[in-house]
């Protein structure tokens, strides 16, 4: 690429340097290379943590596995960086269930370097958004094309269902303007489109919002860098190396049985299973460009589940058991893996896993109360205790 460009708007300064990879930072870098294996572990204990979100296991694995060998990515930790190098987030926005969502890998490249033309400033690294099974691979191929390091610091160790969510609580910073990249849909349809946005928080993370219903379903999305120290304090620093371990937990005992795949993901965690059953009720639409729904299944104890992307809330006859940030995922009693939110079908026998959040690496986003209502708006339920 040459030199790495990006717009960066903080506390009323502009800045244009002169791009540099961290990679030859003092010459060398602890590192650890992202192959095959880790990929495969990546993304199913990013199923886990995905909490019925962060996309489809199979996308995940295909991105990933591209990834590695397009140009095999390397993760460090924020430990390798300055406090005042750039770190970026890459995101996808969207409803996992819309028919017709359509991303390429190579949008995920473009949506970075649409950012990176808007000005330039120094990027040192590249963040996932989230845990999940496919968001949690976010970024990987960007660094794989451009040689940029993954830092070990996404924005939440668990996956989320908003912008705000995801940011880390940068919305609350006065002077900082977000500039946010999206691409996605079919071209063949003509519902492709590439977009940049720039101005407050919760408007650009709107808009970009808005794009992915233009794009029948979702977009990729390159957003808000941000320095390293502020990483430090609001990121989730060691959230994709907690989704390894519970990845390789699971590819350890995935000859074992269901049983014990189940019970692999609950030790590196530190879970539970509140109940299990099957599946008796499912309502799921795509509204507003998010999945939004039920399930109730019948079992050892009535359980509902509410989700917005993401399980939201857990009720045990009719007792409020877990909320979100807490984890709830939906364990297939057939295989032990994670069921989204999006493949829930009705006869699913299913055990429910909650882990909850002081267990979890969370960001400063899914603390935030103003987040938080937005989540209660759309479920109509309380998240937030009294």
């Amino acid at each position: 690429m040459g030199w790495i460009k990006t717009t960066f708007f903080r506390r009323g300064f502009f800045t244009c340097n002169p791009a540099k990879s961290s990679l030859n930072k003092g010459g060398h870098m602890s590192a650890m290379r992202l192959d095959e294996r880790l990929a495969e572990a990546a993304v199913l204990g990013g199923a886990v943590l995905g909490g019925g979100g962060g996309g489809d296991t199979r996308d995940g694995l295909e991105r990933a596995s591209l990834a590695v060998r397009l140009g095999s990515p390397v993760l460090t930790t924020l430990d390798e960086l300055d406090d005042d190098d750039l770190v970026v987030t890459a995101s996808v926005v969207g409803a996992p269930a819309a028919a017709e969502k359509y991303v390429r890998p190579v949008d995920h490249i473009k949506a970075l370097e649409l950012l990176l033309e808007s000005c330039p400033v120094e990027l040192a690294g590249i963040i996932a958004n989230e845990n999940g099974a496919s968001s949690g691979v976010n970024g990987w191929l960007q660094a794989a094309a451009t040689g940029i390091p993954m830092i070990d610091a996404p924005a939440n160790g668990r996956a989320h269902p908003t912008g705000l969510m995801g940011a880390m609580g940068i919305n609350r910073l006065d002077d900082y303007v977000s500039i946010q990249s999206a691409v996605g849909g079919n071209p063949e349809t003509g519902r492709y489109l590439e977009a940049v946005f720039k101005g407050n928080l919760e408007v650009t993370a709107s808009m970009v919002r808005h794009a992915s219903i233009q794009a029948a379903g979702i977009v990729a999305v390159s957003r808000d860098p941000i320095d390293a120290a502020y990483l430090r304090k609001h990121a989730a620093p060691g959230g994709t190396s907690q989704a390894i371990r519970v990845g390789e937990a699971i590819m350890a005992a995935r000859n074992q049985g269901a049983n014990e795949v189940i019970r692999a993901a609950m030790s590196v965690l530190g879970g539970r299973i509140a109940c299990q059953g099957q599946v008796t009720e499912l309502r799921l639409e795509t509204a507003g460009g998010y999945d939004i729904g039920f399930v109730k299944t019948e079992g050892d104890q009535r359980c509902e589940l509410t989700f917005w992307n993401e399980f939201m809330t857990l009720e045990l006859n009719a007792q409020r058991e877990a909320t979100f940030p807490d984890l709830i995922t939906l364990l297939s009693l057939e295989s032990g893996l994670p069921i989204s939110s999006a493949e829930i079908r009705r006869g699913d026998r299913v055990a429910v896993l909650v882990v909850p959040r002081d267990h979890l690496i969370l960001g400063e986003g899914v603390r935030l109360p103003e987040a938080l209502r937005e989540a209660e708006e759309a479920i109509g339920k309380a998240l937030i205790k009294p």
